[in-house]
């Protein structure tokens, strides 16, 4: 399964028919032991991701999920979910059976086609975020919302929840490319996002590698304005 996949349709049918689903922006990332995916709705930005361990045999994947987040709600307690997947000529079919959508029973299909590359770097993996905070001239601010980030194939995205100052919990995503531009530089190209700010640009990002576990990345807006986080890998 390790590979990056966009979402090319999505439906749900509850025994007696289809229904087709308005088309969110979706990926989902297979690295060789997590999965996450994330998407955004374009119409009104709301946005839903999730990450998982996995195991995978034959025509099934378990995907075990560690977080979940969709609009105003988050859980670290979501769920396993049981898939039954079918190659296709541009990437697979997935379908989750039996799934709960309010008083209904329904099977969850989904269609996706391969879009990841055989390029592989340092980064490439599952993180979760362990510290950050935004510096501005002498001052230091904490920025610390629950944050995971995946990178794998060229593809990277992001999913998190941050609570507001009348503590409503709000999500936010973004995926793209990525590609490494230095041994302490990446470019990620931002294709969708629930920020209208970020959509369509590019950020070049310096990163410090600390082993093979841990990363930090900074991000200099043009006030000078320095966004530091410090990333740690899933491990199984």
């Amino acid at each position: 399964m390790p590979g990056a996949y966009t979402m090319l349709s999505q439906s749900a049918n509850d025994g007696k028919k289809d229904t087709t689903f308005a088309l969110v922006k979706q990926l989902k990332i297979y690295t060789a032991d997590h999965m996450m995916y994330v998407n955004v709705n374009p119409a009104d930005s709301v946005s839903s991701f999730g990450i998982a361990t996995y195991t995978a045999a034959g025509d099934s994947v378990v995907e075990n999920l560690i977080y979940g987040a969709s609009d105003t709600s988050a859980s670290d307690k979501p769920g396993s979910f049981t898939l039954k997947i079918e190659k296709t000529p541009k990437g697979y079919k997935q379908v989750i059976p039996g799934m709960k959508w309010g008083d209904k029973t329904l099977d969850l299909i989904e269609d996706y086609e391969t879009s990841g590359t055989t390029v592989t770097s340092p980064l490439d993996g599952a993180w979760k975020e362990t510290k950050g905070y935004n510096i501005k001239g002498k001052d230091t601010t904490a920025n610390m919302p629950t944050q995971y980030k995946t990178y794998y194939g060229g593809y990277f995205m992001f999913g998190h929840t941050y609570t507001d100052s009348t503590h409503k919990m709000h999500t936010g995503t973004g995926f793209g490319t990525f590609a490494m531009t230095g041994t302490n530089k990446v470019k990620e190209n931002v294709t969708a996002s629930t920020y209208y700010q970020i959509r369509g640009k590019s950020f070049d990002i310096d990163i410090e590698l600390k082993g093979a576990d841990e990363f930090t990345q900074v991000i200099t807006d043009p006030d000078g304005t320095k966004a530091v986080e410090i990333y740690q890998r899933l491990k199984k």
